[in-house]
């Protein structure tokens, strides 16, 4: 596979699978007590210009498990909070490391990083994607329905990274994927230009979330404010009335499971209710970002 790992779009289904079958080999010696140190005396750095819960101790704890070491770099505390250019960072870290992960704003700055490397970058989110995220959703969703091709998505919410990365993974891996968003808040137009374009799975963009529900395998939903938008949450509260996942949608669906990123907003994207339901999924989507992420880490530094 390529050496980065930077969006769904470079990577073909094959490379996808082959991510999620080494994942469900990760996970079951986990769970069996095998050690299994692949990447021992590797380090990865991890440069966060956005906090995290999930991707930190996520990585951070794959990292350890695969018998290497990972270093925690926050974007104020370095050097790049300060100014210095993304490329010599990723000239430095290359000769002090043996991969990169990167938490930020732009996918630019994590092409660039990839660009000026020598060693592999790994997105751990920008605004444009959240590859790892949807990995880890593509292997959750596996091991609760038993196949990916031919299965029935559906994303109610905000047209963002979690949206974007969706569409591509799924579609790729062969679902019908149905995405509901406001008017003004849709997906980004390249990744629309690919799902119109894709011989893969079927695609439906529609304002009605009960249209992309109805008959839905796997339900999807975060935030309706992400990082970085707080002061659009009050406007944002009016533009996705209707946008919830409560009992009436999941009504309309195939008794579909659900998936969402965390942090949830219990009464906002999703009703207490609903969450609590399919918290056990919702919260093995949340272990798989280890498996996932060690997945990738192996594969790309081993």
């Amino acid at each position: 596979m390529k050496k980065d790992l930077l969006k769904l779009l470079d990577l073909t289904e094959a490379e996808i699978l082959e991510i999620l079958d080494t994942a469900k080999e990760l996970k079951a010696k986990q769970k069996a007590g095998l050690a299994h140190p692949i990447l021992a005396g590797k380090t990865l750095a991890m440069i966060f210009s956005k906090n995290s819960t999930r991707t930190r101790v996520s990585f951070e704890t794959g990292i350890y498990q695969l018998g290497g070491h990972g270093i925690y770099l926050s974007g104020n505390e370095s050097q790049i909070g300060r100014g210095e250019p993304i490329e010599d960072t990723a000239r430095v870290l290359s000769r002090y490391c043996d991969g990169i992960m990167i938490r930020t704003y732009s996918q630019e700055e994590v092409e660039t990083l990839a660009r000026y490397a020598s060693v592999p970058v790994i997105n751990g989110l920008t605004d444009f994607a959240h590859p790892c995220q949807v990995l880890a959703d593509l292997l959750t969703i596996r091991e609760y329905k038993g196949q990916l091709r031919g299965l029935r998505l559906c994303y109610i919410g905000d047209g963002n990274n979690m949206a974007n990365s969706i569409i591509v993974g799924g579609l790729k891996c062969g679902l019908q994927v149905s995405i509901a968003t406001p008017k003004g808040y849709e997906p980004d137009p390249a990744v629309l230009a690919f799902a119109k374009d894709s011989p893969h799975g079927s695609f439906t963009l529609t304002t009605d979330p009960m249209i992309a529900a109805q008959g839905a395998d796997v339900v999807f939903t975060d935030v309706w404010a992400s990082m970085g938008q707080e002061t659009e949450a009050a406007q944002r509260r009016i533009a996705f009335t209707g946008f919830q996942v409560n009992d009436a949608l999941m009504a309309l669906t195939n008794g579909a499971m659900v998936q969402h990123c965390l942090p949830a907003h219990r009464g906002e994207e999703i009703t207490a209710d609903v969450f609590e339901a399919h918290a056990e999924e919702i919260f093995e989507e949340a272990e798989n970002r280890l498996h996932v992420q060690k997945a990738v880490m192996a594969l790309l530094m081993k």
